[in-house]
């Protein structure tokens, strides 16, 4: 401590050391919360152009192939997503109906 009754160098040094350990928390909780708002973007991203495309379920033993829109949750294949055209093409097929949950075919008849 100095004399003159003012806080010693080293006191001065571990007072800017805690402000310099807050301000790095500060801004790890920042890049976290951007993070995560960065992921939900690019999941709202995906569910979007997933909505704008259609999937086909195989046929099962006992069960029709069905038609789906690409985000249903009842079927969850993303990895084979079809535009407007292939899903219209396959709706007329007949072994193949829509989905009872998503409704497929809604989307197939606005354009």
């Amino acid at each position: 401590m100095s004399g003159s009754g003012g806080i010693s160098r080293l006191e001065k040094w571990r007072i800017t050391r805690y402000f310099l350990v807050w301000q790095l928390r500060q801004a790890e909780q920042q890049v976290r919360t951007l993070e995560a708002q960065e992921e939900q973007q690019r999941r709202r991203s995906r569910r979007a152009r997933a909505e704008q495309l259609w999937k086909i379920e195989p046929q099962r033993s006992g069960s029709v192939t069905l038609l789906h829109r690409g985000g249903c949750g009842r079927f969850d294949n993303a990895g084979a997503l079809i535009d407007r055209e292939a899903a219209l093409a396959t709706l007329r097929e007949p072994d193949v109906e829509p989905c009872p949950v998503c409704a497929p075919e809604t989307g197939l008849t606005v354009q």
